[in-house]
């Protein structure tokens, strides 16, 4: 297969990340006889510093005639700080989503064996947890009106939804609930916003095309709790925009690092993978970036064209790396030496010798990711 894979590392730490997921699908190529093709796009800060807008024209043109797009990470610190900046590179995430129709986002939430112990919650709580969430991507409060008042003193920031938004993502999630456990929770605030009952009234009229998926619904509030409770209750999770974003970011206490977690985008005609974390500025060519979510970002690429046994070797590598400690300092504070690309590295050299159980640990460690 032949693939033009759109590459936008962005900035902090994406640039790093991305590598590795770069690195990982290269060594499929090579295994599977694949070609990808990579090609390279400015956004977010790193788009501002060079073309004075977090997302050129050129940028959206690679990734419209890419057949997939591979993202890194987006921020700034220096924007942080600014709320009076009018230019910031978050602009450049939501714009892609828009500009390629990505409406839904799919976030798996998997609690590995081998890191129970690495989450702040307990092992009986979170042992065997395995959700997704269905995010959309390209309404609500994050794409609605903004304003701010003459005098300065007065913001509104309009949630809005259609009725066509809810559906398309609802079939989506409905989907993916009858290929699991038939099982799908509708997070909102139906008991105070009115965008939230109309996605109440629209999912419930989708249920009756998926008799044999079993509908519940959960305030945002409660679900937050629940999620950190008893999350091993939950299978398909829809929701809205802005809740999809609080809560995927709130299960990576479950997994033990946001470093682990992976998304995908689609559309219509397009899709995007990435990490679900964000730039953090402060690692920034440190070399300590956990690169995993983008590599499993990068499975969830093959999956998306299925290569299905492309990604379960790619998840074999991940699993093997996890199960040797052989992560970033986020996760492993026996041995500080382990950087973002040795990690890569090992999932690298794994992909070419699968078969190969005797690993030479004591060379990762020296920085020889090597199997023999």
């Amino acid at each position: 297969m032949t693939l033009d894979i759109a590459v936008l590392p962005g900035d902090g730490v994406g640039p790093e990340v991305i590598a590795e997921a770069v690195k990982v699908l290269k060594a499929i190529g090579l295994v599977y006889e694949h070609t990808f093709n990579f090609k390279y796009g400015l956004v977010g800060a790193a788009a501002i510093k060079e073309h004075q807008t977090p997302l050129p024209e050129a940028t959206v043109k690679l990734c419209k005639e890419a057949d997939a797009v591979l993202f890194g990470a987006i921020g700034d610190k220096a924007y942080d700080i600014d709320p009076d900046a009018k230019i910031r590179p978050e602009q450049g995430l939501l714009g892609i989503r828009k500009a390629l129709g990505l409406y839904t986002n799919i976030r798996p939430v998997i609690a590995y064996p081998d890191l129970l112990n690495k989450s702040s919650l307990k092992v009986r709580q979170i042992k065997d947890t395995d959700i997704v969430i269905y995010r959309e991507l390209t309404g609500g409060i994050y794409f609605g009106e903004k304003n701010l008042s003459a005098d300065g003193n007065t913001a509104r920031d309009v949630c809005e939804y259609h009725r066509y938004e809810i559906e398309r993502i609802a079939h989506e999630a409905f989907k993916a609930a009858q290929s699991r456990k038939h099982k799908l929770t509708l997070v909102d605030k139906a008991n105070v916003l009115e965008s939230s009952r109309l996605w109440r009234r629209v999912v419930i009229a989708l249920s009756k095309q998926y008799p044999d998926v079993t509908l519940e619904f959960m305030f945002i509030d409660n679900a937050a709790v629940e999620l950190i409770k008893n999350p091993k209750q939950f299978d398909v999770i829809l929701t809205e925009n802005m809740f999809g974003d609080i809560l995927s970011e709130e299960a990576s206490v479950i997994v033990g690092s946001v470093g682990l977690l992976a998304s995908s985008s689609h559309g219509e005609d397009h899709s995007m993978f990435e990490p679900i974390h964000g730039a953090y500025t402060d690692a920034k060519n440190k070399g300590i970036a956990n690169p995993i979510a983008s590599i499993l970002s990068a499975a969830l690429l093959l999956d998306h064209f299925d290569l299905a046994d492309e990604a379960a070797l790619v998840r074999d590598a991940v699993d093997k790396s996890l199960n040797l400690h052989i992560t970033t300092p986020d996760l492993n504070t026996k041995y500080n030496n382990i950087s973002t690309s040795k990690v890569g590295d090992f999932i690298e050299d794994f992909i070419n010798n699968p078969e190969e159980t005797n690993l030479n640990f004591t060379n990762i460690h020296l920085g020889q990711s090597t199997i023999i």
